[in-house]
């Protein structure tokens, strides 16, 4: 068969003018410059898998969070808010849900209002703190689903990635508008840097774990004051779920997590009062004197494991930006702990039956020993 010569007519010719201008008038075979195409029925990847798995153990998780914050505080603005947060994150369950079932994929069971939420339960947090909470939420989104559409490769997956990451991006600015509205936000330390341009010329720079150590540089603040404030939103988590555990194990292990927390947050506060920076940060007083539980022991772990999860992560990233060995070292230390803390919640997981496992391929060597 005669090969084809690209017309000028052609759509994908006027598209790549730059092929006829490179070949000339040589004859080329039109499948050999046709575009990759992007079907929709394309397999989804391990990663594309991996960050749908996990957006619907999340959204399943705030959906259940929202639902009873709506019926424990009073504030009309909050509410609005959770009532559009609740409308929102089911929709994207029925979109995830979609997702694995066009595909063939289990769907989740993560979590539901009906087994995890106690929606006449008494307010466990002041609204004050509920409000920061939700806009950590709403960060830590942001940085999820950014790190998910960058990872998407199908056409289909990376638009509904796209669209979470408008979403959660016009609702983290909402919430941060209320906190500035409200005089509840708190910024990280102000500094006066030095106004000329530099270049290290000693190891001293790097300091060591005694003697005179420089000031920390800007980078090393924000990541300093990011942790402590993390801490000490985790620490108060932590007082409210362990008064509310139903099993006395679980209870332990929120106890243990505050104490750490607490710990943690010391360290971080010493090391911006060593340079006299602003420290000031407590939700001690933000937790009532209920006892009633809001959420299941299942729930309270998941969550408290994910947010383990992410300080390890944090702490890690914290680490390789901070150029004082004495603050790397710290983190490193600090990583250590709650590495233990994580393993020991995942026992706690697995022994009680609240561990789902994640999608994976095959056991071929189990499969040849069958």
């Amino acid at each position: 068969m005669n090969d084809e010569k690209i017309q000028h007519d052609d759509p994908y010719f006027i598209k790549n003018s730059f092929l006829f201008q490179h070949f000339g008038n040589n004859k080329i075979k039109k499948r050999d410059v046709q575009p990759m195409s992007d079907k929709q029925n394309t397999e989804l990847t391990a990663a594309e898998i991996a960050q749908l798995w996990s957006a619907y153990l999340n959204s399943s998780m705030c959906n259940c969070i929202f639902t009873y914050f709506l019926n424990a505080i009073e504030d009309q603005e909050l509410q609005s808010m959770l009532q559009d947060s609740i409308q929102l994150t089911e929709t994207h369950l029925q979109k995830l849900t979609g997702f694995f079932e066009n595909e063939g994929l289990s769907v989740p069971h993560g979590f539901k209002a009906e087994e995890d939420v106690r929606e006449d339960a008494p307010q466990l947090f002041s609204e004050n703190f509920s409000l920061h909470f939700f806009y950590n939420i709403a960060m830590f989104a942001v940085n999820f689903y950014a790190l998910s559409k960058t990872l998407s490769v199908r056409s289909d997956i990376q638009e509904y990635f796209n669209n979470c990451l408008m979403e959660i991006n016009e609702y983290e600015t909402k919430l941060k508008k209320m906190l500035l509205n409200r005089g509840l936000y708190m910024r990280s330390p102000l500094v006066i840097p030095v106004k000329e341009t530099s270049f290290v010329e000693s190891k001293k720079f790097m300091g060591g774990m005694f003697g005179d150590k420089r000031p920390p540089n800007v980078i090393e603040i924000t990541n300093i004051y990011m942790n402590l404030k993390r801490n000490a939103m985790g620490k108060t988590i932590m007082v409210g779920f362990s008064q509310v555990a139903q099993s006395k194990e679980v209870g332990q292990f929120m106890v243990r997590g505050r104490d750490i927390a607490a710990k943690h947050t010391k360290v971080f506060a010493g090391m911006l009062e060593e340079s006299y920076l602003p420290v000031s940060m407590s939700w001690d007083m933000e937790v009532t004197d209920s006892t009633v539980p809001p959420f299941s022991d299942k729930l309270m772990m998941f969550m408290t494991t994910s947010l383990i999860a992410l300080s390890a992560g944090i702490y890690a990233t914290s680490a390789a930006a901070s150029a004082r060995k004495d603050i790397s070292i710290n983190y490193i230390r600090l990583s250590g702990e709650i590495a233990n803390f994580a393993e020991d919640g995942a026992n706690i997981l697995i022994k009680n039956g609240w561990f789902e496992e994640p999608p994976h391929p095959a056991d071929h060597d189990e499969l040849a020993n069958r």
